[in-house]
Parts: structure tokens; sequence; C-alpha cells
């Protein structure tokens, strides 16, 4: 895990998650868990005042958190009740049992995957502060 070797190096990280058991499971050095649907561990999209907050909370943790493995739940809520998991948590079946969502993923590569080439061209090798870890 990368987490593992910044920390290895002396430098503190923190992880953000919206799937809890993932991650208790991962034991990363420390972390905060958003209750929001996956994509979402950073806050709603255009919500940048939401963002904000969720981000200076995650800060916050990084320098409160002392216990290795701990995970800090963040109190926010992604909408007033939790409809929102009856999509993406609990999907709908239809008569035969059969889960009735379709899988809406992105397909998953072994190299890194860019959505720009300028950001191809960022991600520089040599690049001191930047991790690449090696296979």
């Amino acid at each position: 895990m990368i987490a593992r070797l910044l920390e290895a190096k002396g430098i503190a990280t923190i992880c953000m998650s919206s799937a809890y058991s993932i991650t208790a499971a991962v034991n990363p050095p420390r972390a905060v868990f958003l209750d929001f649907p996956l994509g979402h561990t950073a806050g709603k999209a255009d919500d940048l005042a939401g963002q904000r907050h969720i981000l200076i909370d995650t800060l916050r943790a990084l320098e409160t958190i002392n216990v290795p493995g701990t995970i800090v739940p963040l109190p926010y809520r992604f909408s007033d009740d939790e409809t929102w998991k009856d999509t993406a948590m609990r999907p709908r079946k239809d008569s035969g049992g059969r889960k009735v969502t379709a899988d809406d993923r992105t397909e998953r590569f072994d190299t890194p995957q860019y959505q720009y080439d300028a950001d191809r061209d960022d991600a520089d090798p040599a690049c001191p502060s930047c991790v690449f870890p090696e296979a």
C-alpha cells in the first residue's frame, strides 16, 4: 500500500474512504470514513463548501489520530435520509431473485489512466515528490 511506503519514509498519510469494511480490512495507518456513495469520498459534486469542510476535517484527523489503524467517521450526511443506499447498497431483485441494477463501473486497467494528455505529461517519473511504486 502506498500509504505504508510513504509512512516508512516519514511522510504522514491519511486515507479517505466511503467503504468502511474494506478500509478496515486494508488497515491503513490512519483514515477517515464518509458514509457517502462510492465516488463521492470528498463530498458531493459541485458542493465546494461541503468539500472544503470535509477536507479540513480530514487534515485535522491527520493531526489528531495517534493510534495506527484508526478510522474516524466524519459527521456529514449525503442526504436528509438514507434512500440513496437503496440502489447503491441494496439493489432491487427481479421475480427470480436476480439483481436488477446494471454494473456501471469503469473498466479497470493495470496501467495508469489519465483524464487528459497533459496529466500524463505531468506525471514525471523523476518527480521527487511523486510516488511510482515498482512492481
